[in-house]
């Protein structure tokens, strides 16, 4: 049921207001103190009444937050001193899509073996249901985005020589921009209306969704651009010369920026480019492969030596801040290192570039080809990672392969310091994976 980012799919399909209530159950009957916040969406007032309602059914008390970041409610679970969070968002997902996402008082989400316990409790209907005295009780709480504002304007510097252009994506990005303001950045916005069709652009911040951004960055003359997804736990950005920048390359930058702080280790997951291990190895740093998903970033850099932990589809982690993915944190920081070091575009000319090959393979046996792929490789090679995918390492280079989570493909993806290792590497993962299909019919 439960993801590496919570339960997520269409409204009326796989969620519903019946699934909200026995994840509500399941969380209740293990917690006294439960958080409840949404995002956008308009399903999300439906769901949240229905995890809320399986949740004091339990015994447990909820405290209402409305619609926030993931940032804010993930932040708050410490800050109130609750046991845990009902996030109800989908995320960057698309208008009719929403889900759940639970949170630890840390900031970070449920691991497997806590959403493992979850869904064991909705499977065998374990739930600890209450009598009319002992329901859980329900209050709201005020001003949860303006604690998170207050507390970026404690964290960072004045701002005043600084014009940012923010993209919310009609989201619930909107402390970035008002902390921003707090620190006397000139900020202009695009896409503020929250709205949770998402009209005006995809919610997932990538390069085909920014255009606009781009284009509004370099009009503006602005210093930067940053974008977020529907519930702000997502932020990419965009240069001084309204150029987007890679989400490799923006995780290279946090590292290194984190590093020359105060040194120690970074955690990235076994997908991220080879830049971004050069990056942090020229930055005195070590680099940690985890399984792809912000869950599993945030379980390493929670170990101590962890000074950063990211993914380049634009979940950043400090762990000194907080566990869970702060976008709004993620703005002021690349804020604060162009305010630092100059403008964008020269910090990220700065960072190496790299060749990538990357290929889909259809199967619909993807399960017995990836076990070929894995005996074939782990044979024959020795550098080999096998938490996520199969992921080998070469002296130019690094490939890897991958079942897609949701679709029947298998990924190759290949990454050199030129073209034609980049080649060399991709054929070779390619053939691999081609002969492995081939055997299994």
């Amino acid at each position: 049921m439960f993801g590496t980012s919570g339960v997520r799919g269409t409204v009326g399909e796989e969620i519903t207001a019946e699934l909200a209530l026995r994840v509500g159950r399941a969380v209740g009957s293990d917690a006294e103190r439960v958080l409840v916040g949404r995002d956008v969406r308009d399903s999300g007032a439906l769901l949240a009444d229905a995890v809320s309602a399986g949740l004091r059914e339990c015994g447990a008390d909820v405290v209402r937050l409305g619609v926030v970041s993931t940032p804010v409610l993930a932040r708050h679970v410490g800050w109130l001193d609750a046991d845990a969070a009902v996030g109800v968002t989908a995320s960057h997902n698309p208008a009719p899509d929403n889900g759940l996402k639970l949170w630890t008082p840390s900031g970070q989400a449920f691991d497997a073996a806590a959403t493992d316990a979850v869904e064991r409790r909705i499977d065998d209907g374990a739930y600890d249901l209450q009598g009319y005295r002992t329901l859980g009780t329900q209050t709201s709480h005020e001003g949860a985005a303006d604690r998170q504002v207050a507390h970026l304007a404690e964290r960072f510097p004045s701002f005043e020589e600084l014009s940012v252009v923010v993209d919310l994506g009609n989201g619930t990005g909107r402390p970035t921009v008002d902390a921003l303001v707090a620190l006397d950045a000139e900020v202009t916005t695009l896409n503020a209306q929250a709205d949770g069709r998402f009209p005006t652009r995809k919610s997932e911040p990538n390069a085909d969704s920014l255009g606009g951004l781009c284009r509004t960055v370099a009009a503006l003359d602005a210093d930067l651009g940053v974008a977020h997804d529907g519930d702000a736990d997502r932020m990419m950005a965009v240069t001084d010369e309204g150029t987007f920048v890679p989400g490799d390359v923006l995780l290279a930058l946090f590292a290194r920026r984190a590093l020359a702080e105060s040194g120690g280790s970074v955690a990235v997951p076994v997908d991220t480019s080879l830049l971004v291990s050069d990056v942090v190895s020229d930055a005195g740093g070590t680099v940690t492969y985890t399984r792809v998903g912000d869950v599993h970033v945030a379980e390493q850099v929670a170990t101590a030596g962890y000074v950063f932990g990211g993914e380049p589809s634009g979940a950043w982690i400090w762990p000194t801040e907080t566990l869970c993915p702060d976008a709004h944190f993620a703005a002021l920081e690349l804020a604060a290192l162009v305010a630092d070091s100059g403008p964008l575009s020269a910090l990220v000319t700065d960072v190496p570039s790299y060749e990538t090959r990357r290929e889909n393979v259809p199967t619909d046996r993807k399960r017995a080809v990836m076990e070929r792929v894995s005996a074939r490789l782990t044979e024959t090679d020795d550098d080999v990672l096998t938490l996520d995918g199969i992921r080998v390492d070469a002296e130019d280079g690094w490939f890897l392969v991958r079942a897609s989570g949701t679709e029947p493909l298998v990924r190759v993806t290949a990454e050199a310091r030129d073209a034609a290792a980049a080649e060399r590497l991709h054929s070779v993962a390619k053939g691999v994976v081609d002969e492995a299909v081939e055997l299994e019919g």
